[in-house]
């Protein structure tokens, strides 16, 4: 498992640095690439040591205390010994929409965040439900490559912008701002779909209470479909829901399995 995610994470900064450096040769030729590839190399080593420290700050998230809720610091303790790894640091982020993820280049180095709808929205079994699915995710080893994605995903969009001020690439740069992102997403929903699976299973087999995630799942998708957060599209596969509305053949490209098959597998499973 460990060896397989670390495949996956110099496999991800390969693929992404790839498209790193056909941008760059489409922007200045061999000096772009030449840019690009230096770039790449520093954006691969701060997303490496600090992408979950970007990701925190991005969303705001402020770490919490047993003193400033105890009932969750109980919950993650509990879980992170059943799990048996270190207890991640504990985070909130300001949003009444109910979400949480994980974060972090290894379980040593982790941290699971909630926002204050989750807290506000769920019982306390499906909070327990929840964070036992993102603590599962930092014990398999996916928070390095998820939020490195997340991270560099972000950088190929903001890179992608360079082309609409260059005046003798106008059209190419309509064309890379819709498939420069695309394909930096595309690198993210095939990591992150089959991982999503696994992590509710793991995550039900850690609560021993399947349908208490179950009941969490299809509470955050309803609430989420209702009120979308506004993120940055390439963060949206870090959260155990996909908080953005995806609607029409915006599904297609959504990171997320659907809740409906995620929910009837949990239903059907023993622990």
């Amino acid at each position: 498992m460990a060896f397989l995610n670390f495949f996956k994470t110099f496999g991800l900064m390969a693929v992404l640095t790839g498209i790193f450096l056909g941008i760059g040769y489409l922007l200045g030729g061999m000096g772009g690439a030449f840019f690009a590839l230096i770039f790449a190399f520093i954006l691969n080593f701060f997303s490496f040591w600090f992408s979950d420290s970007i990701v925190l700050k991005i969303y705001g998230a402020k770490e919490i205390t047993a003193a400033d809720n105890a009932m969750i610091h109980q919950i993650v303790n509990d879980l992170s010994e059943e799990a048996r790894i270190p207890k991640p640091k504990i985070y909130m982020v300001r949003t009444n929409v109910p979400n949480a993820f994980a974060t972090g280049r290894s379980p040593s180095h982790s941290a699971v965040a909630v926002t204050f709808g989750l807290i506000k929205n769920l019982e306390p079994k499906e909070i327990r439900g929840v964070l036992a699915h993102e603590i599962s995710h930092i014990r398999n080893r996916d928070t390095l490559v998820q939020t490195m994605a997340a991270v560099i995903g972000g950088a190929i969009t903001w890179l992608s912008y360079a082309f609409l001020f260059d005046r003798d690439r106008s059209g190419l740069g309509l064309l890379m701002m819709i498939f420069a992102p695309l394909a930096a997403g595309m690198v993210r929903m095939a990591i992150s779909r089959s991982r999503e699976y696994l992590a509710d299973e793991s995550g039900a087999k850690i609560a021993k209470d399947p349908l208490g995630l179950a009941s969490a799942l299809e509470k955050i998708h309803t609430i989420a479909q209702k009120n979308p957060l506004r993120i940055n599209p390439s963060t949206s596969h870090l959260f155990i829901i996909n908080p953005l509305s995806a609607r029409g053949m915006s599904r297609l490209f959504s990171t997320h399995p659907p809740v409906e098959e995620r929910v009837n597998r949990l239903r059907n499973m023993k622990v």
